[in-house]
Parts: C-alpha cells; structure tokens; sequence
C-alpha cells in the first residue's frame, strides 16, 4: 500500500464516522420534531375548546355590564329625583317647621317657669345669694370676688 492509499482509507473512515454521526443527529432532530408536532397538536386540541369557553364568558360579561350600566343609570335618576324632592321638602316645610318648633319651646318653657316656684334669696350685708345654687358653686362666686 502507498501512502496515498493509505491517506485516502483514512479519509473514508472519518467520512463515514461523520456520516453516522450526522445520521444519529439526524434521527435524534426528526424524533425531536416528531414530539414537537404532537404536543402542539395536543396544545392544539384543549386550546380550541378553552378558546370557545373564554368568548363565552367575555360575551356573558359583557352582557352583564350592559345590565349593570342600565342599573347604574337608573339608580343615579333616582338619586337625583330623591335630591330633588329633599331639597323641595327642604324648602317648602323647613322654615314653617323650625317656627313651630321654636314656638313650642318657647310656650314649653314659659308654662315650666309658671309652674316653677320662686328660688329663695337672702340677703347678707350688700349680697343676694340664691339658695338653690349648690355650695360649691356658691363658694365660688364668692372667690372670685364678684357680687
């Protein structure tokens, strides 16, 4: 055998271990793909259905909301109706009823102090005292120097 010959038997040995080395790659990267496939087929299957069932809810939702923008229209109708007739009402039996009302107080205290007898007052050199005060309170008229 000549070094050529040689030469090339070693060229076609590291060519053919190569060639298997990519092959192995090869048949790894098309079992890779293979899974790859599937699981986006299987991804594919429960993603329809869950698709289906979140349109579902977003359309129930919205329906919901267009409810609730009714309700809240209403209630703020309402609101301004019963602002309205609170401020009528205000207006119309406010000033009548806190006449009335200071009148019956009024005629309330006049009748209690009718009814009321007359405290009683000594005299001391120059003072009045009142005898319904309590003692303390007379004391301190006294301190403070008034009187």
């Amino acid at each position: 055998m000549s070094g050529g010959e040689v030469a090339g038997i070693l060229v076609a040995v590291f060519w053919a271990i190569l060639v298997s080395f990519l092959a192995l790659v090869l048949v790894r990267l098309a079992q890779t793909l293979k899974a790859a496939t599937k699981l986006v087929a299987d991804i594919s299957e429960q993603a329809v259905p869950l698709l289906a069932d979140a349109s579902a809810t977003v359309r129930s939702a919205h329906t919901q909301l267009a409810r609730v923008d009714s309700i809240a229209a209403d209630v703020q109708e309402v609101t301004a109706n019963a602002s309205a007739l609170s401020s009528t009402v205000s207006s119309a039996f406010g000033g009548p009823l806190v006449k009335v009302a200071a009148f019956g107080y009024g005629v309330r205290r006049a009748m209690g102090r009718k009814a009321e007898p007359a405290p009683e007052r000594s005299a001391f050199v120059g003072r009045t005292v009142d005898r319904t005060l309590p003692s303390a309170r007379r004391g301190s008229r006294r301190a403070r120097g008034k009187g």
